[in-house]
C-alpha cells in the first residue's frame, strides 16, 4: 500500500462520473481513471494497477448488462481476445520506467482525447462485416501489448477499429468491447500480480464509486447526453495527457 495518497472525495466523485460515462458506451474508464489519478498528483507507481482494478470492477458489472442485451457478437469479439489476452498478460509483465512510461500513458490519454472529440459519421453506420479471422487477431496483439503497458483495457483503441473498418453495427460494438476490456484488463493484471500492492489507501472509496458508476451508466446507455459530456471528458484528457508527457 502507498500510505502517501489519501481518499479524495472530489477524485472519487469524478471517478464515479467517468465510469458513468464511459459504461454507458462500453468502455470501462481507465484512460479517465490514469487521467485524474495523474491531475490529483498520485504516485506513478500506483496508477496502472489502480486503473486496472478499476476498469476490472466497471467492466465486469457493465459486460453483463450489455451481454443481457445481446450486445456481445462472440464472431467479431473472440479474434481479437485471441491476440490480445496473452498480449496483455506480457504488457503487464513489464515494469517500465518512470520516465517512460508517463510519456507513453500522455499519449495514450491524447488519442482517447482524439477518440471522444471525432464526430465525423462512421462507415459502420451504413454497413457492417466480421473482421477477418487472421487481421483480428494481429490488430487485438496490437492493442493488448499496448494495454497491458499502459494500464488501460484498450477500448480506446478497439473502438474506433471496429467502427472505422465496419466491423460492427455501432450499437453491438459497445458490447464487443466492454467484454474485450474485462479479459485484457484481467489478463494485464495478471502479469504482474504484486503490483497490486501498490494500490493507495483508501483504494476500496474509489472502487465503490466507480461501482456505483458503472451501474448508472450500463443502465442508461447510449440515453445519456453524450455529445457535450465526452467533451468536457476530452479536455480532461488533454490536461492529464500533456502533463504527464512533459508540456507545460
Amino acid at each position: 500500500m502507498i500510505p502517501a495518497f489519501d481518499a479524495d472525495p472530489l477524485l472519487a466523485a469524478c471517478m464515479f462520473l467517468a465510469a458513468a460515462l464511459y459504461t454507458s458506451v462500453g468502455h470501462a474508464g481507465a484512460s479517465a481513471y490514469i487521467a485524474l489519478m495523474a491531475l490529483w498528483g498520485m504516485p506513478a507507481a500506483a496508477m496502472r494497477p489502480t486503473a486496472l482494478v478499476l476498469n476490472l470492477i466497471a467492466a465486469s458489472f457493465a459486460s453483463l448488462r450489455y451481454w443481457r442485451a445481446g450486445l456481445v457478437r462472440w464472431r467479431a469479439l473472440w479474434p481479437f481476445l485471441a491476440g490480445a489476452v496473452p498480449a496483455a498478460f506480457l504488457g503487464g509483465s513489464i515494469e517500465l520506467p518512470s520516465e517512460v512510461y508517463r510519456p507513453m500513458v500522455g499519449a495514450v490519454l491524447l488519442f482517447a482525447a482524439a477518440r471522444l472529440l471525432w464526430t465525423k459519421t462512421l462507415p459502420a453506420s451504413t454497413a457492417w462485416r466480421d473482421p477477418p479471422v487472421a487481421v483480428a487477431i494481429a490488430c487485438g496483439a496490437a492493442i493488448g501489448l499496448l494495454a497491458g503497458l499502459t494500464g488501460t483495457g484498450g477500448g480506446i483503441f478497439l473502438s474506433p477499429i471496429l467502427l472505422f473498418m465496419a466491423w460492427s453495427a455501432p450499437r453491438s460494438a459497445s458490447g464487443i468491447v466492454i467484454v474485450f476490456v474485462l479479459c485484457n484488463s484481467a489478463a494485464g493484471l495478471l502479469g504482474n500480480v504484486a503490483s497490486v500492492r501498490a494500490l493507495p489507501d483508501g483504494f476500496a472509496f474509489y472502487a465503490g464509486a466507480v461501482f456505483a458508476g458503472s451501474v448508472l451508466g450500463s443502465t442508461l446507455g447510449v440515453r445519456l447526453p453524450w455529445l457535450f459530456l465526452q467533451k468536457a471528458l476530452a479536455a480532461v484528457l488533454v490536461i492529464a495527457g500533456t502533463k504527464l508527457i512533459g508540456l507545460h
